[in-house]
Formats: C-alpha cells, sequence, structure tokens
C-alpha cells in the first residue's frame, strides 16, 4: 500500500469514527423532563370509560395532561408512591401530574373499577 493511499484510509476513519460514535447516543433514553407535555384524552360516558387500560410510555418528571371529557363529575386515582386524585367536573377538563418516579403507575376510575391507563414511566 502507498503512502498516499495509507493516508486517505486514516483519513477516511478520522472522519467517519466520530460521526458513528455520535449515531451511537441516538439510542439513549430522551432526557427526563421534557419541556413537551403528554396530553391523554379520556372519556367518561354512560357508566364507560375509554381508553381501557392502554400503556402509555413517558418521561420521568414530564407533565401528564388528562384531557377529560364526561358525562357526570368523578376522579381519576394515581397509584404513585403516595396516591394521587385528580377531581373532574362533568363537561370538559384538564386535569395534570408530574411522576418523578420511574415504574409503572396505574390511573384508574374507582366508580368504574376500571384501570383507564398505566404510565410506563422511564
Amino acid at each position: 500500500m502507498s503512502r498516499l493511499t495509507s493516508r486517505v484510509l486514516s483519513l477516511g476513519v478520522a472522519l467517519v469514527l466520530p460521526l458513528s460514535l455520535a449515531a451511537c447516543g441516538g439510542d439513549e433514553a430522551p432526557d427526563a423532563g421534557t419541556d413537551e407535555p403528554m396530553v391523554i384524552e379520556v372519556t367518561f360516558a354512560d357508566g364507560d370509560v375509554d381508553p381501557k387500560g392502554d400503556r402509555i410510555q413517558v418521561g420521568v418528571g414530564q407533565e401528564i395532561v388528562f384531557d377529560i371529557t364526561a358525562d357526570e363529575a368523578g376522579e381519576l386515582h394515581a397509584h404513585t408512591t403516595e396516591e394521587l386524585t385528580l377531581a373532574y367536573p362533568a363537561g370538559e377538563s384538564e386535569q395534570t401530574m408530574v411522576v418523578e418516579q420511574p415504574g409503572v403507575v396505574d390511573v384508574e376510575s374507582h366508580d368504574l373499577d376500571q384501570i383507564v391507563v398505566q404510565l410506563q414511566v422511564s
């Protein structure tokens, strides 16, 4: 191999290696506490709720907004390290919460005995 070929190959490796290392960084989990809130639409009507136990990925410290439409007032219960109650009126409302610890958090309606969503917090 000539010196010129060797130098060209060395230069190519020097340019490609940092780019491939930077690409590996894309596989990391997103930063906790993202600025974008997670909006979850919830509908209570005729004694039923939608969604029914869907698992939703959220970040630690990310704001979670429940956009609720309900035919009567009620409460959502989030089973975090301390139970959190989100009371909502009949009609349309938004209720917010933030989870600061990773894990799975069940959000349920005790009146319907139904898990509404499971938050996969990481």
